[in-house]
């Protein structure tokens, strides 16, 4: 327990915290947007309450932990990943107590609670900033990213933003130029500053007293610049990165000098220390790689050093190819030494992978088997809310796109909304039952049938499938924390084992549609009986339908 002086009342830390500190390793990660989830204010955004009036509904799919993408304060110019206040939650969610009274129902439910901390940068509306571009002598000048023109006037660097155009927005009031990797709202903060380390540090502590278990850490490669501001330099289209659209020029570059630094192990070392101080908690970062993915995994994870888990866009991608997957795992187990991988296939700012991975596929089947997959591999897998019903990515027209990404680059890339439009509860409530009044976004119309309340009806739904799948996992010590290796197999097959303490699991996986045979003759084989999959051993021949799967212990 603890006192919080704000509200005047005691708040409970979670009594199992400690009970298994490795808890994270292979815990199912279930990723709430709020703004999508469930509105309870009757103004078309989800919010807080709306969280906890669903919990039961978390808490039934089997997952561990919730992942709650930002609620804080935030003039909202990109959705709240442009802080103006660490340490409260935006009116548009709700209170502190609203989020107290959250975490205190999750945890009454066995479910941790894991929170963004978007520490890059802030909102242009941060007190910090409008200190630091007050002038060049305040208090907080050299928090964030300052730099003068070159002698003709243009930017310090050749920098781009992700979101287009140059990293580099010029300010009137100090006559120099501040960074922003994101949205021109969106200025850096300057980690070669131990002043910030100390103020993001702070606000870190601010949750972790409240009771949260960890953190979600976006864009965790990208707090440190190059100190000497030299220039990125040009990347061939051979070599561009398949996770930055082709539309963006940000692939034209090896972002080298803008991110990615050595200098930020340091930093994550400090946060690592912080987190220590709070047995049980965890940390997820997000690493935007750009080809760096295991080698930053690798150095960003190490045990017990700095982070505790970190995820990538490599399986983000459109490529989903049996191959493509096994090359990209494969190259992570044998990279990433004493650290530890997060898998996810779906998020807030990808299209959803019903659409990107399983076009033309069915999916009742594809969806029950990619979220099994993810969940097979050597790591923590990440469900993002909506992937349980199996939904497809949304078509959303332009005129009611929300996302400063996707307008600038329409109509090529369509930005992020079509995978952030409202969870449907009920096919024939107004508006699939989230929300009273018209939602921020559409709910899309082929997402009614896949309602919660129609799916959870039917036992085999895409949504009862993963329950019960989740639940079969939890005891099977391998597909936690086992160590993987790959087995060769035809087609579109994947075949590998989860190796703990003496116990092996064989998983595997056909993602195509067409059935295949699996020769096994090395190995003796006891069917697991995964439920939802129907994959078949007979002698040393395993045969798998189209998008199905098998697991099974393997003898010595």
């Amino acid at each position: 327990m603890f006192e919080n002086a704000e509200l005047g009342r005691e708040v409970t830390l979670p009594e199992n915290r400690t009970a298994d500190p490795d808890w994270w390793k292979g815990a199912v990660i279930y990723q709430v947007y709020p703004r999508s989830f469930y509105d309870t204010n009757r103004d078309g955004i989800g919010d807080l309450n709306g969280v906890t009036e669903r919990m039961d509904y978390i808490a039934s799919l089997g997952v561990d932990a919730i992942w709650l993408s930002p609620f804080f304060t935030s003039p909202m110019k990109d959705f709240g990943y442009d802080i103006s206040n660490f340490e409260d939650v935006d009116p548009m969610f709700g209170t502190l107590v609203d989020f107290d009274r959250m975490a205190a129902a999750a945890h009454e439910r066995g479910l941790k609670i894991i929170i963004d901390l978007v520490i890059s940068h802030t909102s242009d509306q941060h007190p910090w900033f409008k200190e630091s571009r007050s002038s060049r002598d305040n208090a907080k000048a050299d928090w964030f990213v300052w730099a003068d023109a070159k002698p003709d006037g243009t930017p310090p660097t050749n920098w781009l933003s992700i979101f287009g155009g140059s990293a580099w927005e010029w300010d009137s009031r100090r006559r120099q130029y501040y960074m922003h990797n994101f949205l021109t709202s969106q200025p850096d903060l300057d980690f070669h500053n131990d002043e910030v380390h100390d103020a993001v540090l702070t606000a870190a502590k601010f949750w972790l007293d409240r009771g949260v278990d960890g953190f979600r850490l976006d864009t965790v490669n990208f707090y440190f610049h190059d100190k000497d501001l030299r220039d990125n330099p040009p990347l061939s289209a051979e070599e561009a990165p398949s996770t930055v659209e082709a539309t963006n020029p940000y692939g034209f570059q090896k972002h080298i000098y803008d991110k990615s630094r050595p200098e930020n192990l340091l930093f994550l070392e400090k946060l690592r220390a912080l987190l220590d101080k709070y047995p049980g908690t965890t940390s997820v970062g997000e690493i935007g790689a750009d080809g760096q993915a295991v080698e930053l995994t690798a150095s960003y994870t190490e045990a017990d050093k700095r982070i505790h888990m970190a995820y990538s866009f490599d399986l983000l991608t459109p490529d989903h190819s049996a191959s493509y997957i096994r090359q990209i795992v494969e190259a992570m187990n044998a990279g990433v030494s004493t650290g530890w991988a997060s898998w996810a296939l779906s998020n807030h700012d990808v299209k959803r992978v019903a659409t990107r991975w399983g076009a033309g596929l069915d999916i009742e089947k594809y969806a029950p088997l990619t979220a099994a997959l993810c969940a097979s591999l050597r790591g923590t897998p990440c469900l993002y809310q909506g992937e349980e019903l199996g939904l497809t990515q949304a078509d959303v027209p332009f005129e009611k796109l929300q996302d400063p990404y996707g307008i600038r680059f329409w109509p090529d890339y369509q930005g992020r909304d079509g995978c952030r439009t409202p969870m449907p509860w009920s096919k024939a409530a107004p508006n699939a039952g989230f929300s009273d009044v018209e939602p921020w976004l559409p709910v899309a119309a082929e997402h009614l049938e896949r309602a919660v309340l129609e799916q959870d009806q039917d036992e085999g739904s895409v949504l009862n499938r993963l329950r019960s799948f989740y639940v079969w996992r939890k005891n099977k010590a391998p597909l936690l924390k086992g160590d993987m290796s790959f087995i060769d197999s035809p087609g579109e097959t994947l075949v590998f084992t989860r190796s703990y303490q003496g116990q092996t699991i064989l998983c595997a996986f056909n993602l195509g549609d067409a059935p295949e045979t699996i020769s096994l003759p090395e190995l003796r084989l006891q069917d697991l009986k995964a439920p939802g999959f129907e994959g078949s051993l007979v002698d040393a021949e395993l045969t798998l339908n189209g998008l199905d799967a098998f697991f099974g212990v393997v003898n010595s």
